[in-house]
């Protein structure tokens, strides 16, 4: 495999809410209105007015993807998607695919260069983080080849052990 967009992709064990990118994704509900996990930390650290921003939006169903600003984040943007609850059925791959991809076209279409996901749908909703990395990675892989001016995809990890899940199978990927 060609290693081009391979290397526009960095993995980190870490916090979110700190990174200095353009945007970051909220694995957020379909109320959009906060949560526990990452999208209650994400909530926490923007400040209220995220919230009252969020409020206005009506909501976004599993799959899709919505932005606001990042208010007291480094982030100008937060890109929130609803990911699936894990069923084992093959609608929870096409919806986890959709989040990735519906988040990337939005970070595209607002000109962000720098963006850093969550694993979507691996925490109370249960994903298993090894199906969810290889979704996660192959569309982001997918979408670079065809938008160069992405210049950096960042996905952070809350467990060493999820860390360890990603960079294997980037590694893997990168010795095709």
């Amino acid at each position: 495999m060609e290693n081009g967009p391979i290397k526009k992709i960095d993995i980190q064990q870490g916090d979110i809410i700190r990174l200095k990118v353009d945007a970051i994704v909220n694995a957020a509900n379909t109320s959009l209105l906060g949560g526990g996990g990452v999208d209650g930390a994400i909530h926490r650290a923007a400040g209220p007015q995220l919230l009252a921003e969020c409020k206005t939006i009506g909501g976004c169903p599993t799959g899709e993807a919505r932005i606001t600003k990042g208010y007291n984040l480094y982030a100008r943007y937060i890109i929130h998607t609803v990911g699936p609850v894990y069923s084992g059925e093959q609608k929870d791959s096409q919806l986890l695919t959709r989040c990735y991809r519906n988040s990337l076209k939005l970070a595209g279409d607002h000109d962000v260069t720098s963006l850093a996901f969550p694993a979507i749908s691996c925490g109370v909703y249960g994903y298993p983080i090894t199906k969810a990395c290889k979704i996660a990675v192959d569309t982001t892989i997918s979408f670079l080849k065809d938008n160069p001016s992405m210049e950096k995809v960042i996905f952070v990890l809350f467990s060493s052990d999820d860390d360890g899940v990603y960079k294997d199978y980037i590694s893997e990927i990168s010795a095709r």
